[in-house]
């Protein structure tokens, strides 16, 4: 029989929730002991979080769902399953007094135990926005129950329509299909090229890296545990109007 290896990162998951078990039933152990004997985690430092420039080719790409979800991405730091339950009524605008779009509330993991909330930017709410006014110009009836991102259907030329679902019978587009598009855009728009010889790892993921950039980008101007308390379980129920 071989033994399969698990990584540190993994076995270090498996302590946190031993450690909540304990904590919770007010059992006392002496966790720095514990820890100073796991493995460190391996920590791939050459990953890098995109840059602003290699975004803007991202959202330039002719796909009129691309700049809604890497927008959407890079600025709630959501990981790419969010999608799988997002809906356009987890979307909502915060307006100022004098009517100015500040941002938008997105709810994340919606019924689920990690359930939380994230912000997005005004950039981001017009782009989904739009997206789905798109969609209802091909027949889709949008409601608050309408799935953020849906299949693609056939826009022109009906001759090829079986080919392409119905504008009027969307279906959700599921988190691993968001992947292909993301990374056909990478490689579409150059920025992702195939690796030099000796090479595993690409500069940045294709997915998460939007993750990295968004923890980046909040780091500079935020500290650190409100940027944690946002990315992870922000509970706040903001109103609509600010």
């Amino acid at each position: 029989m071989e033994w399969e290896e698990i990584t540190a990162a993994t076995l270090y998951n498996f302590v946190k929730a031993i450690k909540l078990f304990c904590e919770m039933s007010d059992v006392p152990i002496s966790w720095k002991r514990i820890t100073r004997g796991l493995p460190k985690v391996r920590r791939f430092v050459d990953e890098r979080a995109p840059t602003l420039e290699e975004i803007q080719k991202m959202i330039e790409y002719p796909d009129r769902w691309m700049k809604a979800i890497v927008y959407t991405m890079a600025s709630s730091g959501i990981r790419i399953g969010a999608w799988d339950y997002l809906k356009w009524k987890h979307i909502t605008p915060l307006i100022s007094k004098d009517g100015k779009l500040l941002a938008a509330k997105i709810l994340v993991y919606a019924g689920n135990f990690e359930e939380y909330y994230s912000f997005i930017t005004p950039e981001a709410y017009n782009s989904l926005k739009d997206w789905m006014e798109f969609r209802s110009k091909y027949g889709e009836k949008i409601s608050g129950e309408s799935w953020l991102m849906r299949d693609i259907w056939q826009t022109s030329n009906m001759k090829y329509g079986a080919k392409f679902g119905l504008a009027t019978n969307p279906k959700k587009l599921k988190s691993t299909g968001i992947k292909r598009l993301i990374e056909q855009a990478l490689w579409g728009q150059g920025i992702r090229s195939k690796l030099p010889q000796g090479l595993k790892r690409h500069e940045w993921k294709a997915t998460h890296g939007f993750r990295k950039f968004y923890k980046t980008r909040t780091e500079q101007v935020m500290r650190l545990r409100y940027v944690e308390i946002i990315r992870w379980s922000l509970q706040l129920q903001l109103p609509s109007k600010l």
